[in-house]
């Protein structure tokens, strides 16, 4: 992101005066799909792509907002009950507000912003938003005194609340905590994380986009969810001895004991899930070692249960991964919740320009579009820039 194109747009949309400037990235998640809402591990990074915004105090109460990729241009109150309606600005609304409940006395600020996160991509520009504005106003108006955790955490809460998704946290946990050549195995229960190295030399870390997304009718992510949790209630009722919270708390032996008693529909879901439980730890595990190509294998087996047994892939999703497999990638699968979007790939160097050819110009023949390439390199988290 250039400083100079966000700093000039500042200067020129308020009253030529310059601010502090703020960076908050966006994020991958190498392996862990679905296991938040069950409590699992999910293992994300912070990219060098995201949100950069310049903020100054203006003496007043009021916040004057410009976001510089939609040129548009919204002013609310601090004290204001509503908030603005353009749903941008409610991001930046929401974070004021959050921050006035932990007792942050924000006043108001002139604020610019823009971003290179490719939107719809699953690598949460949303998130990058929300964490950038609340970096700035624990700095400005908070001397730093509120938390890494808080702003998180005020960050889930203005999707919430003010924009109306309920997301997890591992977003706003990567962009806030990200660090620079690591990832982290984030426990969605307890909260506890750590950091692994991740030195991929002689690899590249890339996302393919298939700018798809398919409309599915009924709750595709409600339906899932619900499975995994039939599949407790029924393991509670066979182990009377053991409690379950959710399917984290469950083996791959004990799913086999109550087999006959599920469905087969929540049965292959439950079993991904315990399945990706395992290949997390695995990577973990392989990562410390330095063996990519465990890692690589371990992702081509969690999109070989996402897309069989979760069943949230689709053909196109399916076809890159194929492509990827044909060309020599050491590990690819998609990210994200699924249906469309992205596949992240671990490659080689040296088949690297082989693939994105050979993934460009395959998937447009087929498809008729052509994907979007995007190179990803694990970058620092959210962070003042001047």
């Amino acid at each position: 992101m250039d400083i100079n194109f966000v700093r000039s747009r500042f200067v020129k949309h308020f009253d030529g005066k310059t601010g502090n400037v703020y960076f908050s990235p966006g994020r991958i998640n190498l392996i862990g799909e679905h296991t938040d809402y069950n409590g699992g591990f999910v293992f994300p990074g912070a990219i060098d792509k995201g949100i950069m915004a310049e903020v100054r105090p203006n003496g007043t109460d009021t916040v004057m907002c410009y976001s510089i990729d939609l040129k548009d241009r919204v002013e609310f109150k601090v004290t204001d009950p509503d908030g603005p309606r353009a749903t941008w600005a409610r991001f930046i609304y929401g974070m004021v507000r959050e921050f006035q409940a932990l007792g942050v006395e924000v006043k108001g600020f002139n604020i610019a912003f823009a971003g290179d996160v490719p939107l719809g991509a699953g690598m949460s520009s949303s998130a990058a938003m929300e964490s950038c504005f609340g970096c700035a106003l624990n700095d400005l108006f908070a001397d730093n005194k509120v938390s890494k955790w808080d702003i998180v955490l005020a960050g889930q809460a203005t999707e919430h609340k003010y924009i109306g998704v309920n997301c997890g946290i591992m977003d706003q946990f990567a962009s806030v905590f990200g660090k620079q050549g690591k990832l982290m195995r984030l426990d969605c229960r307890s909260r506890e994380f750590e950091y692994f190295p991740f030195h991929p030399e002689g690899y590249k870390l890339v996302l393919i986009n298939s700018k798809v997304r398919h409309e599915l009718v009924g709750s595709p992510y409600n339906d899932r969810r619900k499975s995994c949790e039939e599949v407790v209630k029924v393991l509670g009722k066979h182990f009377a001895d053991k409690k379950y919270e959710t399917l984290r708390d469950a083996s791959l032996e004990e799913l086999e004991a109550v087999r006959e008693q599920v469905s087969k529909e929540d049965y292959s879901r439950a079993h991904f899930v315990l399945g990706e439980k395992e290949r997390v730890l695995k990577v973990c595990d392989s990562l410390q070692k330095g063996d990519y190509e465990t890692v690589g294998a371990m992702m081509y087996a969690t999109h070989e249960g996402l897309s069989k047994e979760y069943e949230v892939s689709c053909e196109e999703l399916d076809y890159l991964v194929y492509i990827a497999k044909k060309s020599g990638v050491t590990g690819a699968r998609l990210m994200g919740g699924g249906f469309g979007g992205c596949t992240i790939n671990l490659v080689k160097d040296i088949v690297y320009d082989h693939f994105i050819k050979q993934a460009t110009e395959l998937f447009a023949a087929k498809y008729g579009h052509r994907v979007e390439v995007y190179p990803a390199l694990i970058s620092e988290g959210s962070h003042r820039v001047v």
